[in-house]
């Protein structure tokens, strides 16, 4: 397997409201989906170690979509999580407050089926996604 590709984001907004919106189903609906010819209808999140998430993911015009699923590995509150996808795939996702701004990260096993790069670049796209909804709203 390839090593673990990363993407991360400053967000303009304390660490608390950067994981509250990026773990709650409600605020998730809204920027988990990397084109704005996609969406995100729905979202399921039982956050704890054994605890599914679940996203459905697809595009507006109904041609395509998936739902995109893991469980979770291990948890620290407002730091930290890690999930397995059901293909053995893993991730994390590690979130540095500093005041009034917060970097993430999310590293992830890549997929065998599309260029890392491509890759790379939906995840990225996806996060500048919840940039933007977490810094306006």
């Amino acid at each position: 397997m390839s090593s673990k590709v990363t993407v991360n984001a400053t967000i303009n907004a304390d660490a608390n409201k950067v994981w509250n919106y990026y773990t709650t189903p409600e605020h998730i609906t809204h920027w988990n989906f990397a084109d704005p010819s996609w969406q995100c209808p729905s979202a399921t999140n039982d956050m704890r170690i054994g605890g599914k998430y679940v996203a459905r993911m697809e595009a507006k015009d109904g041609s395509f979509g998936f739902d995109f699923e893991a469980t979770y590995d291990a948890i620290t509150p407002g730091k930290s999580f890690t999930y397995t996808m059901p293909n053995g795939r893993q991730a994390s996702v590690d979130f540095n407050g500093n005041g009034h701004q917060t970097d993430i990260v999310v590293s992830f096993d890549p997929e065998d089926q599309n260029p890392v790069e491509m890759q790379k670049h939906g995840w990225q796209a996806i996060l500048n996604n919840f940039k933007q909804y977490a810094e306006n709203n």
